[in-house]
């Protein structure tokens, strides 16, 4: 899609991107809806797929999930402290640095995730052609 410097794009190129960010929003509406079955809130289970594809060399914190989920520190503790409750996460304190909190999903969380993932994994099928199209 050429449209550098505010060249002007063609009706076929603001269509497949109106098409792709319907698309895009049909998603996080499925999204939202296949958490709210599964019982979690979709904000938690944005916080068990940060988790679970955390790929540092140090374990998840608090912190690691504000920034991944664009939300202020405190509001990423109060998140972690209710899914702790839900038996969703556990959170143990760092060894070398006592101040940070170490977090992990429990089994619980592995296979709620596992679930939700299959079927996000399909949705996603659906936007490939979309994307494509937007991107050309």
């Amino acid at each position: 899609m050429d449209a550098p410097d505010g060249e002007h794009l063609s009706t076929e190129q603001y269509a497949a991107l109106a098409h792709f960010r319907f698309q895009l929003r049909r998603f996080l509406a499925f999204s939202e809806a296949a958490a709210a079955r599964a019982g979690l809130p979709p904000q938690q289970h944005q916080a068990l797929l940060t988790l679970a594809g955390h790929l540092g060399r140090t374990p998840a914190t608090v912190g690691l999930l504000a920034e991944h989920l664009l939300i202020a520190p405190h509001s990423a503790a109060e998140l972690v402290a209710r899914m702790v409750d839900a038996g969703l996460l556990t959170k143990t304190r760092a060894v070398e640095d006592r101040r940070r909190s170490e977090l992990a999903l429990t089994p619980r969380a592995e296979a709620l995730l596992r679930t939700l993932t299959a079927a996000h994994l399909e949705e996603l099928r659906g936007l490939a052609e979309a994307l494509a199209s937007a991107t050309r």
